[in-house]
């Protein structure tokens, strides 16, 4: 499968089309794909979505895809990497954070963003100010930057919510999705108090979990904490007491002996 490769910290595309000329690839990089008109198909990790004029995709290095265009569709790409994501004006970690849970969860990539109407005037009003900043990247990267940040509080607010309390309590996916949610605060992520919000108890719901993982809550969430600190030690953008301070932490040796030894936090 060819793999489509990235160097520059962002590309914005935007073009019109009537046929698709890739093959099924993927990126060494982040996509965040606007229809701007148009219909088709999207074949996105072997399933297929039917996409319309104001529908917005999420997709992550290793998801796999290409379109399938019925009416003539008009792509506004914007890729980013992973040091776009953590660059030296970006340590904001709030809005880190934010575009780190969105791209976790998996559920995105699959199914698209199902925005309500007001949502989706405003981000079809911000691609609108993507593309008038697109002749000049340097200049603008900040900007750029800022619209992203934007859109990730939009499309935040428009995850699927699960509103049925037994449903919680057995779907792995919310499962994961609280721990993507609160991996910054440990005391969140305690046997007890995950248990008390997904209404079961803490004998329960760690074997629950390794049931259905294969791997136990404890080492996930270890893996899950190790995966975003080394992001940010490889950054070098981040001390280790900002990042002690940002995932609730012990102090700065917690941190090291992580990196050093990868033991779970």
């Amino acid at each position: 499968m060819k793999r489509y490769r990235q160097f520059l910290p962002v590309i914005i595309s935007d073009f019109e089309i009537t046929h698709w000329e890739h093959p099924v690839h993927n990126h060494n990089h982040y996509e965040l794909i606007y229809i701007k008109k148009g219909t088709g198909l999207h074949h996105l990790n072997k399933g297929i979505i039917n996409y319309k004029q104001g529908d917005l995709f999420l997709l992550g290095p290793e998801d796999e895809h290409y379109f399938e265009i019925k009416e003539s569709t008009r792509f506004v790409f914007l890729k980013f990497t992973d040091f776009y994501l953590h660059g030296e004006a970006k340590v904001k970690d709030q809005w880190v954070q934010e575009m780190e849970y969105l791209i976790k969860n998996k559920e995105i990539g699959l199914s698209g963003f199902k925005l309500k109407t007001a949502d989706q005037l405003v981000i079809d009003s911000i691609y609108e100010v993507i593309i008038n900043l697109k002749p000049d990247l340097q200049t603008n990267e900040r900007l750029i930057w800022l619209q992203i940040m934007a859109l990730a509080t939009i499309l935040r607010r428009n995850l699927p919510e699960i509103t049925s309390q037994e449903r919680k309590s057995k779907e792995m996916e919310s499962v994961f999705a609280y721990i993507h949610e609160h991996i910054y605060t440990p005391n969140r992520l305690k046997a007890q108090v995950m248990a008390s919000h997904f209404h079961t108890t803490p004998d329960y719901i760690g074997p629950y979990f390794k049931r259905n993982t294969g791997i136990t809550m404890r080492d996930y969430i270890g893996n899950y904490r190790r995966t975003l600190i080394q992001k940010r030690m490889a950054s070098g953008y981040y001390s280790l007491k900002q990042i002690v301070l940002e995932f609730g932490l012990t102090d700065e040796s917690h941190v090291s002996k992580l990196l050093k030894n990868k033991q779970n936090l």
